[in-house]
C-alpha cells in the first residue's frame, strides 16, 4: 500500500501514526523550524556570572532530519528555565553551541538511548556541543543530521569560568517571523513652507511630515523609508541635513547637496533607517517625524506639487531585551 492508511483525522477505533502527527506539525507551521516567539528559549548569562547559563522558557518547532524523515517536524515547548553548565576555559579559548535538540530513539538509523520511562521521556534537551569552531552559527555546520535548532554560542576566552553576557552570541530565528507594513503619504502640500539658515539648525520640517505610528506587540524592529519628491530649492545653492526622528530618536543624518544657483530647480530625496525596537514601545503610538537643517543661503520649499509617501516596515525577530 503506498498511503499511509489512515490520514489525519479517522474516527472510530483508527490509530493514527507518528509520521502524520509530525505531518500535522510541519504543515502548521509551513515546514519552518525556530522559535515560536521572539523572546523564546533565549540564552543568557546568570545574574551573577558563573559556570553556568540559564535558557529561557518558550517553545519551537524543529525538523525531524532522521533517514527517510519527509515533511515532518517536532513541535516542543520549555515550561521552565534551564540551567546549563558551562566548562570553564584553560589556556586556550573555546566556542560552545547551546542547541535544542530531540534524541528520538525509536526512528531508523537513530542511536539514542530510550528514556527509563518511555511514555514520558524525556525526548528534548538542551545540549552544549563543545569546542566548536569559532564563527560556527548553526548545528548544521557540525552535525547536519541532527533534529536539532541552533539558540546560541558561547566565545570563551582562555582561563574563563564565569560566563559575561558578552560572551554569548544569539543565533535563534524565530520559525516564521511576522512582518506588517504601514503607508503614509502627503500629496501636494496645502500651504507654501520653506527652510533656510535663518531656522537656526534642526528643525521639525516639514512641518506636516510628522506621524502617530501604532507599533505591534510582536516588532523587534522598523525599517523606515521616506521619499520625497518635488522638492523646491531657490534663492542660492542649496545645502541640507535631513533624517528621520521616531519617538525622540534621531536617525542617520542624509544630504541634500545643490549648487544650482539663484534659479528654480526641483530635487527629490530618500531617507532611510532601520530602528531596534525596545520593548517599552511595543503596544504603543509613537511619533515620527523628519528634520531639516540648512547650512547654505539657498531656500528648500514644499509647496502644491511636493509628494510624500513614508513606508514603515515591521519585522518580528530574535530579541535581546527580555521583554
Amino acid at each position: 500500500m503506498s498511503w499511509d492508511s489512515v490520514p489525519w483525522f479517522i474516527e472510530g477505533s483508527a490509530e493514527h501514526s507518528a509520521q502524520i502527527a509530525r505531518l500535522l506539525a510541519y504543515n502548521s507551521i509551513g515546514g519552518a523550524e525556530g522559535v515560536i516567539g521572539p523572546n523564546d528559549l533565549r540564552v543568557r548569562a546568570l545574574a551573577a556570572p558563573g559556570q553556568q547559563v540559564e535558557v529561557l522558557t518558550g517553545a519551537c518547532s524543529i525538523l525531524n532530519r532522521s533517514a527517510g524523515a519527509q515533511y515532518e517536524a517536532y513541535a516542543s515547548r520549555m515550561v521552565s528555565i534551564d540551567k546549563i553548565p558551562i566548562t570553564p576555559t584553560g589556556p586556550t579559548a573555546r566556542s560552545d553551541l547551546i542547541i535544542a535538540r530531540v534524541e528520538n530513539p525509536f526512528l531508523l538509523g537513530e542511536t539514542w538511548p530510550q528514556p527509563s520511562t518511555p511514555a514520558s521521556g524525556p525526548y528534548i534537551f538542551t545540549r552544549v556541543l563543545s569546542g566548536v569552531p569559532a564563527g560556527t552559527t548553526s548545528i548544521r555546520q557540525i552535525r547536519p543530521n541532527d533534529s536539532a535548532i541552533t539558540l546560541a554560542r558561547i566565545d570563551l576566552p582562555p582561563n574563563t569560568s564565569a560566563v559575561l553576557p558578552d560572551h554569548i552570541k544569539d543565533l535563534r530565528k524565530v520559525a516564521r517571523p511576522r512582518s506588517e507594513e504601514r503607508t503614509y503619504t502627503i500629496i501636494g502640500y496645502p500651504e507654501y513652507s520653506y527652510i533656510d539658515t535663518t531656522d537656526g539648525g534642526w528643525k521639525n520640517w516639514p512641518e506636516r511630515a510628522t506621524w502617530n505610528i501604532d507599533i505591534p506587540e510582536w516588532a523587534v524592529t522598523a525599517t523606515v523609508t521616506t521619499n520625497l519628491s518635488g522638492l523646491r530649492l531657490s534663492v542660492n545653492n542649496v545645502y541640507v541635513h535631513m533624517r528621520h526622528v521616531f519617538n525622540g530618536v534621531a536617525g542617520s543624518t542624509s544630504e541634500l547637496d545643490d549648487d544650482g544657483g539663484t534659479g528654480f530647480r526641483r530635487a527629490d530625496k530618500l531617507l532611510a533607517d532601520t530602528y531596534a525596537i525596545p520593548a517599552a514601545w511595543r503596544g504603543t503610538t509613537q511619533t515620527l517625524k523628519i528634520q531639516t537643517a540648512a547650512f547654505d543661503p539657498g531656500r528648500l520649499d514644499v509647496n502644491g506639487t511636493t509628494q510624500v509617501v513614508v513606508r514603515v516596515l515591521f519585522r518580528e525577530a530574535p530579541a535581546q531585551d527580555g521583554a
